[in-house]
Order: C-alpha cells, then structure tokens, then sequence
C-alpha cells in the first residue's frame, strides 16, 4: 500500500446558503446569543471561509475535536445542530408539586406588587435562588419583560391595512410613496455640566438633570424608494405648518410624477383648510397632466407601525438626538439638519418584506388571546 493512503483526507469546505451565511452572523454578533452558540457559529463560518480546523482550533482556543464534532454536526443537522439535544446536563432533584408551584405562583404576583422577583419567588417558595432561576429559564417564564400592543378599532381596519401594504409591495409607476409625519415636541435639552467622554477603560456620562431651552417639529416625508428624507422644521406643530410641509414637498418632488403620501389620523392632517388645498391642487394637475398630484393614504387608527417613517424617526433620536445637549433651540435644529444631510448622502432604505396575511393573521390571534382573556375576566 502507497504511503499516500496513509495520509488524512482533508475534510471538504463547508458551503453555505445565502440565508445560512446571515443567520451565522447574527448568531456570531448578537448580544443575546449565548457564548457557546456564538462560538460554534464563529466556528462554521471560519470553516466554511475555507480555514483548517487547527487555524480555527487556534483562533478559538479550543481543541481540534471541537472544532471537528461542530463541523460534522452542521453538516448533518444544519443550523439546528448548533444547538444541545433536549435532555443533555443533569436533570432537577425538585419534586414535581414545588416545580408545579413556582410556576403558577409566577403568573399571580404577590400582593401589592405588579411581579415576583426571583429573590422573592425563592423567599415565598423556600427555594434556592438558581432553583427559581433554573425553573423559569427552562419554561421560558420572563417577569421582568413586557411588551407594549396596541390593537386597533378601525372598522375599516382591513382595506386601510391593504391600501398601504399595497404601496410597499407593489409601488406604482410613475409615482412616489413617501411616507410622512411629523416628530413633534423634540427638546432642546442642556445638560447641567459637561460629562465624560467615551474612553478606553470607561463609558461616556452625562447628568440626570438638564435645562429645556425649548422645542421644535421636525416634518420628514421618507422616500420608499431610496431611502432619501424630505424635511422641514417649525416652531409649532398646527395645520398651517402641515400644509406649509406639503407645499414644500410639491415644489420639491417632480412636477410630473404622483405623490402617494402614507400618514396617520392626527387631526391637522384632516383640516378643512388642508383637505380644501388638497383638492385644489389635484384639480390643477388634473388638468395639466391628466392624474391626481397628492393622494392622500391614511393608515388605520392605533396602527403608526405601519408607516415607515417611525422608523426614521427611532434612528434619528438615538444616533443625533438623545445623547446631545443643546443650549438653543437653533442649536438642536442645526444638529437634526446635519443629520439629514448626512444620512441622505448614503441613504438607508426601510424595505417592507412582511406578508399581509401573516400580519392579519397574527393580529387575529391577537384579538382571540384579548377574548379569551375577558371571558376569563367575567
């Protein structure tokens, strides 16, 4: 026999799909991923990169085997093999009533107060600390977390719901979506003394008390399709300064296109004096190009996650906004309009990928949870 049948076979290269490559990299970057995963999903993408185990091994500090049982497991199972088989670890000494127990008494807070802590679940319970802990991670009970929801009345709920959805899905020719809102009440806030800035080996601070110098509205019209931001201030936030933001966007958009404006139910966009501006424009382009110019999409009521805009507006207040400290109003609208300007330089484009059905269907589900809960109540 050939000493070359001796040598070792060198393990093929991992070859990843799309979906597989982004799923590994939020595995590897999310601060929520426990290590041990982050570290095998650290690992299947090192080796599929092309790496050899002991580059990886070495990179990771970690055996070769290690490296070897999570390849082999990838292989065969995907990405659910990245995860411990049910079963594995050392299985609870608790009996089955206190198990029982502390998972009922999780959802019936103690008198007096809105949750159990897991020091006060213990204390009530006579178990240890880790046990509570243990028994709550296991059954995914989280007492400390709550989500807000916020389900709307809109009888026409449904067609609103497909108007807009539709424009995302499917933007029309010849036209612009912009979706458009106001931010309102943004505050001009000074901080008392100047903090620490960012450094190796500590964190920036800021003081807890600040001086308001004032306010401002910030009106932004997002352009679906690029990403790009439209944008006007005012002093106060009345009809007239939405109206004078529309005759803003007019002027600015090309004359020959259409503008499908996505907006929520707030009563200056409802204005006899708007909708009367409104109409009168439409008739203008009517006659001079055959189309409507402004056609107006309200979203349904208690529904502002529809509109993309909020989107814009979250970003806006955590990478310019709410860490600063402006001794004038001027001051706090030359730091939105440099924002702006910048962001619009490489615009970042929201893109709606969410099915409409499994929208409705989740807030189906939704409202027959609400039901339940109220025939429980009665």
């Amino acid at each position: 026999m050939r000493y070359l049948d001796y040598m070792p076979r060198p393990i093929a290269r991992i070859k990843l799909e799309p979906v597989e490559h982004q799923s590994l990299q939020e595995l590897s970057r999310s601060p929520t991923t426990s290590q041990l995963t982050a570290l095998r999903a650290r690992i299947i993408g090192s080796r599929a990169q092309g790496l050899s185990q002991e580059t990886i091994a070495r990179q990771e500090g970690v055996r070769r085997r290690i490296v070897s049982k999570w390849c082999k497991r990838f292989r065969k199972c995907g990405l659910d093999g990245l995860n411990d088989a049910k079963g594995r670890g050392r299985k609870s000494t608790l009996p089955e009533d206190q198990q029982a127990r502390v998972l009922t008494l999780a959802t019936q807070p103690p008198p007096g107060y809105t949750r159990w802590s897991v020091r006060g679940m213990a204390k009530a319970t006579g178990l240890s600390v880790g046990s509570v802990h243990a028994l709550w991670q296991a059954n995914d009970i989280k007492p400390h977390l709550t989500r807000t929801f916020k389900l709307s009345k809109d009888k026409e709920f449904e067609r609103k719901f497909w108007d807009v959805i539709g424009l995302y899905l499917d933007p029309p020719d010849k036209a612009l979506v912009l979706c458009c809102d106001e931010k309102s009440q943004c505050q001009a806030l000074e901080r008392t003394q100047p903090g620490l800035p960012l450094g190796m080996g500590h964190i920036k601070t800021r003081t807890h008390d600040y001086i308001r110098h004032g306010t401002l509205t910030l009106f932004a019209a997002l352009n679906y399709l690029d990403g790009k931001i439209l944008s006007q201030t005012a002093p106060r936030h009345t009809h007239r300064q939405w109206l004078g933001f529309l005759k803003h966007l007019d002027q600015e958009a090309p004359a020959e296109l259409t503008l499908h404006l996505i907006i929520d139910n707030y009563g200056t966009h409802k204005a006899p004096k708007v909708k009367s501006w409104v109409k009168w424009r439409n008739t203008k382009q009517q006659k001079q190009q055959g189309a409507d110019r402004l056609v107006m999409h309200f979203t349904p009521t208690s529904s502002s996650w529809m509109n993309l805009v909020e989107r814009f507006f979250r970003d806006l207040s955590e990478d310019a906004l709410r860490e600063g400290s402006f001794s004038h109003v001027r001051e706090l609208e030359t730091a939105i309009e440099e924002y702006l300007a910048q962001r619009n330089l490489a615009p970042k484009r929201y893109v709606w990928k969410k099915k409409g059905e499994e929208i409705l269907a989740k807030i189906q589900r939704a409202r027959t949870a609400m039901e339940k809960q109220r025939a429980k109540a009665l």
